[in-house]
């Protein structure tokens, strides 16, 4: 199911475009706090403290999920939400496209995508949301403190944009796609918009290493 901009969402974004400068810069901020640098695999990025952690969510199918349900497989995850015009939208096609570059790898990768907004993000909207994308992609969403604690624990910024005159809202979020490995660690990140078959190779690095 497609979301079509409606002439008040289009109304907010213009609104948000305003924000858009120190919105980055927050969401740099917060993640640059734990000591990013690049790696030597190519186009992810490292971190000096701990990103990731334990989550207990619900699946696009309805099933509740902890993230000891993907144990043995490498996770790609990317923090977004269903209404997103361009952005999310925009990344979720590049992971796929990255999943397909991995070829015979990609069994190993379980792309999740985890809304940041699960007031609008139901789990029916999500399993057809995420099925435009990939067939491999899993939707995860949950109670507004479960996504708070899964987001706080990769560090991920968001909040709602503000326009009190409009009758939808737009979120504002950081841009980054995590790379875990098949233990739940933390190997890489990558900033949005990196090209799909460099983060292919990358992610192929690290599996390769095992």
């Amino acid at each position: 199911m497609k979301r079509t901009p409606t002439i008040a969402q289009i109304s907010i974004m213009l609104i948000a475009l305003g924000t858009i400068a120190i919105t980055a810069f927050v969401a740099w901020q917060r993640i640059a706090d734990t000591g990013i640098t690049e790696t030597a695999e190519g186009p992810g990025l490292s971190a000096a403290v701990k990103i990731g952690g334990p989550f207990a969510l619900t699946n696009h199918l309805g099933k509740n999920v902890s993230d000891t349900a993907y144990r043995g497989r490498y996770l790609y995850i990317y923090f977004g939400y269903g209404y997103c015009p361009d952005v999310c939208p925009t990344e979720l096609a590049n992971m796929a496209a990255a999943i397909d570059a991995l070829g015979p790898q990609a069994d190993k990768v379980q792309p999740l995508f985890i809304t940041i907004d699960p007031e609008r993000d139901t789990t029916e909207f999500l399993a057809e949301y995420v099925a435009q994308f990939h067939p491999r992609f899993i939707g995860l969403t949950g109670s507004l403190e479960a996504i708070a604690a899964v987001a706080k624990s990769y560090r991920v910024f968001y909040r709602k944009a503000k326009d009190e005159n409009a009758s939808e809202y737009l979120m504002d979020h950081s841009n980054f796609i995590y790379f875990m490995g098949d233990h739940g660690r933390f190997l890489t990140m990558f900033r949005g918009g990196t090209n799909p078959e460099a983060v292919a190779k990358t992610m192929a690095k690290y599996i390769g290493k095992g």
